[in-house]
């Protein structure tokens, strides 16, 4: 027992959240009856949480480097109200539509990488100059009308579900999608098939692992949560489109930041900027990447939104940037940068929706959900905060 402690102190990081998280999710599961719980309410919750979830991780990347990008929700306006213009009034091909958005993304990103990099404008300024310009731009092209509807081919980005070619599963008078079980039951030996070659290796070089027994109930539990999830999933209608995309954004980002030299870089940059660059590293395009690659990610979360909506508003994205931020912090993420996981911005932005979720359901006002936010951010920086200074010997 007192190992188990000793660990879960050490990695008070890595599972504080996913911790508080399940006892959230039960906590709201009570208090509802059971309705917090129900497969078309989970399936809304994700859903609802999706674009929130794409800003996230990218958000992630910039909070490694100790900064910030304050224009994501008015990027995600922008480029909504052009794919508004592009597809309501232009009637483009939504295919094409969604490749202009992506590209517009790119060209928002350079430009904002361009004065945070290369002219060393502090990104909080330029990105609250991005905020104010973009939201402005966005409000100009949709001249306070709001663009609907959008044709099929692009809702479907949000709001489709993968078929189920197998035909589904009977079982007692329950329906379920047998696709989705088996797409579940892969990621699931994908995973602990990772994880048992990641424990070897380190193993090899003789690093610390954790024991043999509490590993196999990690992997059990993590095995248990996705199954469960998965069959969530397949008594409504499957996985949603929008949980495949998010599946493969957090895989391969945290991928590049866990296992790849610019990840390392990343990390180097927000760990000590100065040993960074005298070690070689080019933290100048470092940073014009990582800017380039928040705004790409705004405008899939821009596509996301809009699909969900079926419709372009001037007011699209409001907020948006405080919650992607707060997902980060409460994930996890060092407010001096450095120190931060894809997983682990996932997860708090998770914790936030599973909140709004849940207070939802009883009934709780806007007003009290916000607060009790801010509170829930500021927690999670004051034990940031204080884990530092204790891990300093100043407590």
């Amino acid at each position: 027992m007192n190992g188990l402690l000793s660990i879960l102190k050490k990695n008070s990081r890595q599972y504080g959240m996913v911790i508080a998280l399940a006892a959230a999710m039960v906590f709201f599961g009570f208090v509802t009856e059971g309705t917090f719980f129900r497969p078309v309410n989970l399936t809304n919750l994700v859903l609802q949480n999706s674009y929130v979830l794409i800003l996230a991780v990218g958000m992630l990347l910039c909070t490694l480097t100790g900064n910030v990008d304050l224009s994501v929700g008015s990027v995600v306006c922008f480029v909504g109200a052009l794919c508004g213009v592009m597809i309501v009034d232009w009637h483009m091909n939504p295919y094409l539509t969604m490749a202009a958005a992506l590209a517009i993304g790119a060209l928002i990103g350079a430009w904002q990488g361009f004065w945070i990099a290369f002219v060393h404008v502090p990104p909080f300024i330029a990105t609250l100059a991005g905020m104010l310009v973009f939201r402005g731009l966005g409000q100009v092209i949709m001249q306070g009308q709001t663009k609907a509807p959008f044709p099929q081919e692009f809702q479907v980005i949000a709001s489709g579900y993968i078929p189920d070619p197998l035909g589904g599963l009977r079982l007692g008078g329950i329906n379920l999608h047998l696709l989705t079980m088996l797409i579940g039951l892969a990621i699931v030996a994908v995973i602990i098939a990772l994880e048992s070659a990641k424990r070897k290796k380190q193993l090899e070089y003789k690093f610390d692992v954790l024991p043999k027994g509490i590993w196999i109930a990690k992997q059990a539990a993590i095995a248990v949560v996705l199954m469960a999830f998965t069959i969530v999933f397949a008594l409504y209608r499957g996985l949603p489109n929008i949980l495949i995309l998010l599946g493969i954004l957090i895989a391969g980002y945290q991928f590049v930041a866990s296992n790849t030299v610019q990840g390392r870089h990343i990390y180097a940059l927000g760990g000590n900027a100065k040993a960074a660059k005298l070690s070689g590293i080019k933290t100048e395009w470092v940073m014009f990447w990582i800017y380039t690659n928040m705004a790409i990610l705004s405008a899939i979360a821009a596509l996301v939104f809009v699909a969900r909506l079926n419709a372009a508003t001037p007011k699209a994205g409001q907020g948006f940037e405080m919650d992607a931020i707060a997902a980060c912090y409460v994930g996890g993420a060092a407010v001096s940068g450095g120190i931060g996981t894809i997983i682990g911005a996932v997860v708090g932005g998770l914790f936030i929706g599973v909140l709004n979720n849940g207070m939802s359901i009883m009934g709780v006002s806007i007003d009290w959900q916000q607060a009790i936010k801010g509170f829930v951010l500021l927690a999670a920086v004051a034990f940031d905060l204080y884990s530092k200074v204790k891990s300093a010997g100043k407590v």
